[in-house]
């Protein structure tokens, strides 16, 4: 995906521009990148950044031509309360309004490199939840960053190594926590973090952000709060769209994308929309977003998961794995296909994503309880050890979704979106996550404020139900027998397509009746439990069967050739096992042995 790299080192110019050159080529995942470096030689800097063309980096890098200050971004930034900034350098010009505090008055997702060669000093940051990632690693003479950790990996072989602490916690919760990585030797810069550099000395490494501030706000009534929230989200989301050209709508059947077309200003341009399904048919979504989009008088794209994608699968994994540094792999494979799909559209993605986490406490942080017979003893016993260590649930559900959830375990699908369109969700705009923690707390899980948003932004929306079945504030027997299909429907059709319990296995066959009656298929597009079994086992059954795979210290050897036939005649449901073993099989082969 795009980001920044750089060395800071006294080693001579002309090695370190070298090895600048070969980590951001590391990160050129696409022909139409654009790429460009920077260099100040007296503090022993060399950086660069990838980028989409026209994005935010490719206005705002660069050098001021009056102040001579350098700028190295990635991501973009929306000023609070005023439309997003268009002006060349306008990052820079904060640094001249504000000094060292500039970064403070950054809102989104974005890390950067400020050099100020007058003052002898630059700034490496990140966005205050860490979502915009930093990877590094020091040794004697030289500190190495990058937003991707194959930069470091391409010049750095002797760290080409799994790091033992980061995969026990990927096989135990499908990420890794904190600063911890799949790599040994490279670690990443927590949210909020700020280095300051300066000629002689070891970097100042300092937290310019942390929520206790936000913890300490007094929780609002329910009414309260739906009213300031509606009146914030009106006059925030005009900066995510812009004049609307360029922008594409990620819609679903839910509250959050729905929102967002409530929310959109009449003013603006003619955004396009689209929503992601399956094959051969439409889900409920796609159904829905088609409703929602025509009364917004816009355009809906239905974008499917083709043929061609399970016939190139593969080298999709191949891929994902790759390009998220592991963060994603076999089982989010469709992403990076889904998104250059969407690209063809629009360059920019505007979605809901994260609304459900950041308003509403939604969480799917938890232990993937792998089938213990897929793992070797030691193995076993190390994955046991990372569960017992997991992060404690147990702070603010705000906090928790938005510096831990979403920087770690949803970080995959993002990194592998965001190679392909810029990525954008009003979910996560600084004032709207600080009001998140005003949420009454006997209302924290509630989707009143949502759904009075709706009626105020666009009252025509709110008569369109959701994926889930609720429909305006009603609560009358309708609702709940709406409510109950929705969630009768959705569990059946998660069970068929990807989570059936491996105890349910013997009841298959009824489940796959049920797909000719209309129950299924009306949620879920992604079908890895089928295609394991049908087209995709050809793969499967050539990477669970290979030496290599075979010979790994994760696995049990003979497991994997149970499970391989267990799972190919249904016997048992081995998705999540499957999607791991795959996964790191990959990152093994494309990032580590290359």
């Amino acid at each position: 995906m795009p980001g920044i790299a750089g060395i800071i080192s006294q080693r001579p110019a002309p090695e370190c521009s070298r090895l600048l050159d070969a980590m951001l080529g590391s990160m050129q995942h696409e022909s139409y990148y654009v790429t460009k470096t920077c260099q100040a030689t007296e503090l022993g800097i060399y950086a660069g950044w990838v980028a989409h063309p026209n994005s935010f980096p490719t206005i705002h890098s660069g050098t001021d031509e009056t102040s001579g200050i350098m700028l190295v971004f990635s991501g973009e930034c929306f000023p609070s309360g005023t439309t997003a900034p268009t002006a060349q350098k306008w990052v820079v010009q904060q640094y001249l309004a504000l000094g060292e505090k500039f970064i403070e008055s950054l809102n989104g997702l974005f890390s950067g490199l400020l050099i100020d060669r007058r003052k002898q000093k630059a700034w490496l940051f990140n966005d205050r939840y860490g979502i915009e990632r930093l990877y590094f690693h020091e040794a004697a003479d030289v500190i190495y960053f990058a937003s991707e950790a194959k930069a470091l990996l391409r010049v750095m072989p002797q760290l080409r190594a799994f790091d033992e602490k980061g995969v026990a916690q990927f096989l135990a919760y499908g990420c890794t926590f904190d600063q911890q990585t799949l790599f040994q030797g490279i670690t990443l810069a927590p949210g909020g973090t700020c280095w300051t550099i300066e000629p002689g000395r070891a970097p100042r490494k300092t937290c310019y952000f942390t929520p206790a501030a936000w913890e300490a706000q007094t929780p609002l009534s329910l009414d309260q709060f739906a009213e300031e929230f509606t009146a914030l989200f009106l006059r925030i989301l005009p900066q995510y769209v812009g004049s609307g050209e360029n922008i594409g709508v990620s819609l679903t059947g839910g509250l959050d994308s729905r929102m967002v077309m409530a929310a959109l200003p009449v003013s603006t341009g003619k955004p396009v929309c689209y929503t992601y399904s399956g094959q051969d048919h439409d889900v409920l979504d796609t159904r829905l977003a088609a409703r929602i989009a025509a009364t917004c008088g816009l355009k809906h794209h239905t974008l499917r998961v083709g043929d061609e994608f399970l016939a190139n699968f593969s080298n999709h994994v191949d891929r994902t794995a790759f390009i998220s540094d592991g963060c994603a792999g076999a089982l989010g494979a469709h992403e990076i296909y889904l998104n250059t799909a969407s690209r063809k559209l629009a360059p920019i993605r505007l979605t809901g994503n994260y609304g459900s986490e950041v308003m509403r406490a939604v969480s799917t942080f938890k232990p993937h309880r792998l089938t213990p017979g897929l793992l070797s003893p030691d193995w076993q016993s190390r994955v046991k050890h990372a569960t017992a260590n997991a992060p404690d649930h147990q702070i603010h559900p705000v906090t928790f979704s938005t510096f831990r959830e979403i920087p770690w375990s949803l970080f995959g699908n993002l990194a592998t979106g965001r190679s392909q369109v810029t990525f954008r969700s009003p979910f996560l705009d600084n004032e709207l996550v600080a009001l998140a923690y005003r949420t009454p707390l006997d209302h924290r899980t509630s989707p009143v404020p949502a759904l009075r948003l709706i009626q105020r932004g666009n009252p025509a929306l709110a008569a369109i139900p959701t994926d889930r079945g609720i429909i305006g504030e009603s609560r009358g027997p309708a609702f709940q027998a709406r409510r109950l299909f929705a969630e009768v429907t959705f569990k059946l059709d998660y069970m068929h397509k990807e989570g059936l319990p491996s105890a349910l296995s013997p009841f298959a066959p009824l489940l796959n009746a049920l797909d000719h009656t209309g129950l299924l298929g009306l949620h879920k597009f992604l079908a890895y439990r089928l295609w394991f079994q049908k087209q995709l086992a050809p793969h499967l059954t050539a990477v669970l069967t290979d030496p290599r795979t075979r010979s790994s210290p994760f696995w049990d050897a003979p497991f994997l050739e149970r499970m391989l036939s267990d799972h190919l005649k249904g016997r048992q449901n081995y998705v999540r096992e499957i999607g791991q073993v795959l996964t790191l099989e990959a990152i093994n082969r494309t990032l580590l042995h290359v």
